[in-house]
């Protein structure tokens, strides 16, 4: 009886590097996947602070925000688009972005935001309006561009997609030391 294992024949070169290369591609096919849709966005709730500066997000007009980070499961709140974009927009931001989520305020009660969560990279945003949030000057956002023209009309600024916003547009010099409620 012969114990000696069985040797399965060579493969040639050109054998090895064909599964080599498709090993390559199932790998990288594999990270090109996406992800689970990303999860719905939250609301705000009584006692719900800022992340930033703690400020209670329900005691302030204008809009709002939230990012969910890759690998964590609840958003960080933001109490304004402003800093919202400070955060999305800086050139050293780290963390990997699952999804960011801002309010439609031509849905939302630009005094008591509630709902109306779209993603931030298919809104529309006019800076420098006369509408305030609660960091002073802010960025209003609409999901839709139509809307976002019709409020740059009634309250001043330009419109811009989320693709032309730039950190330098993105002033956090004017909101809390000038609030009182603090």
């Amino acid at each position: 009886m012969n114990t000696r294992p069985t040797r399965l024949p060579a493969l040639t070169r050109r054998q090895g590097l064909a599964l080599g290369l498709l090993g390559l591609v199932g790998t990288l096919s594999a990270c090109g996947k996406q992800d689970e849709a990303p999860p719905a966005p939250s609301d705000i709730i009584a006692g719900l602070s800022c992340d930033l500066d703690g400020m209670l997000l329900a005691d302030y007009p204008g809009p709002k925000g939230q990012i969910l980070y890759v690998g964590e499961s609840k958003p960080h709140w933001f109490c304004d688009t402003v800093e919202l974009f400070n955060v999305l927009l800086k050139p050293e931001q780290q963390r990997a972005v699952r999804v960011a989520y801002t309010q439609d305020m031509a849905q939302a009660d630009w005094e008591i935001p509630r709902g109306h969560w779209f993603d931030v990279r298919q809104g529309f945003y006019v800076l420098g309006s006369k509408r305030q949030g609660s960091m002073g000057p802010t960025i209003a956002s609409f999901k839709e561009q139509a809307a976002a023209q019709a409020f740059a009309q009634a309250f001043g600024g330009k419109v811009l997609a989320f693709a032309a916003l730039k950190p330098d547009m993105v002033d956090l010099s004017g909101g809390a030391q000038q609030d009182s409620r603090m």
